[in-house]
């Protein structure tokens, strides 16, 4: 719903606004949220079927994403973002049909774009055709997307495991439950080979790392901040990525500003 993509354009705004480590590019992250609810509002009045027949709605709405990320984002994507404005809708629809087909996390411009998309089809109830992936536990329901971060919230009376996890797809931003002893990469699930680590800083932010296969994601815990907003306050954990990256940790899915 577009109340979804307020709450975390204001999570966003607040944040950059308490001028922490992670102020330029929580600032950064309000901008792009913006141009993504408009690429929401633009797409959801429509009945979707497919990306490639939806993509007529997309694209133009995607332009004014890119002229924010030219004004206002780093140099290498500044210059991208110029390059897809000038070759127009059909680049921005090759791109987009490209990463919708074989995604990556290094692949901006697409996630970008494609992320309200993919919201607005998951609202919509409509299969997420054409993308070549395995369906798995550790993989998005609805459209087979890797997890951006995982959810916890407190344990109930009679749950064993310390409480109930979710995973969020970087694709749809749905979330689906995933056990909470389980490395979201590889499945490893002996707890000796699974580390938890987190900063005073970030006290409801903390690095799920697998000794197994040494990939890692964040983990948002509700409970100990209910007002988080997980896809925003992921961002503003950017000091915990460093830290797991200069620890030789990879990320199981990098989020839209590169971390």
């Amino acid at each position: 719903m577009r109340e979804s993509w307020d709450r975390r354009i204001s999570r966003a705004d607040h944040l950059a606004g308490e001028r922490g480590p992670a102020e330029s590019l929580l600032t950064f992250y309000a901008r792009l949220l913006r141009r993504q609810r408009d690429i929401y509002d633009a797409v959801k009045t429509h009945a979707l079927h497919s990306l490639d027949r939806d993509v007529a709605y997309i694209a133009p709405a995607a332009s004014a994403l890119l002229r924010e990320v030219a004004e206002h984002g780093p140099d290498p994507l500044a210059a991208d973002a110029r390059t897809l404005l000038t070759n127009g809708d059909s680049a921005i629809g090759d791109v987009v049909a490209a990463y919708w087909r074989e995604p990556g996390d290094r692949q901006f411009f697409a996630k970008a774009i494609l992320q309200p998309y993919a919201q607005c089809l998951a609202e919509q109830d409509v299969a997420a055709g054409g993308r070549a992936l395995s369906h798995a536990d550790n993989r998005c329901p609805r459209c087979g997307g890797a997890p951006q971060l995982s959810l916890l919230e407190n344990a109930v009376a009679g749950q064993g495991d310390g409480g109930s996890r979710q995973l969020l797809c970087a694709t749809c931003l749905t979330a689906w439950p995933f056990r909470r002893v389980l490395c979201p990469h590889c499945g490893e699930g002996d707890e000796r080979r699974l580390g938890y680590f987190h900063s005073q800083t970030f006290d409801h932010v903390r690095v799920d790392a697998c000794e197994s296969c040494r990939h890692y994601l964040k983990s948002i815990d509700l409970g100990r901040l209910g007002l988080a907003v997980p896809i925003v306050d992921e961002v503003a954990g950017a000091a915990l990525d460093l830290w797991a990256r200069d620890h030789g940790y990879e990320k199981i899915e990098l989020n839209l500003v590169g971390l």
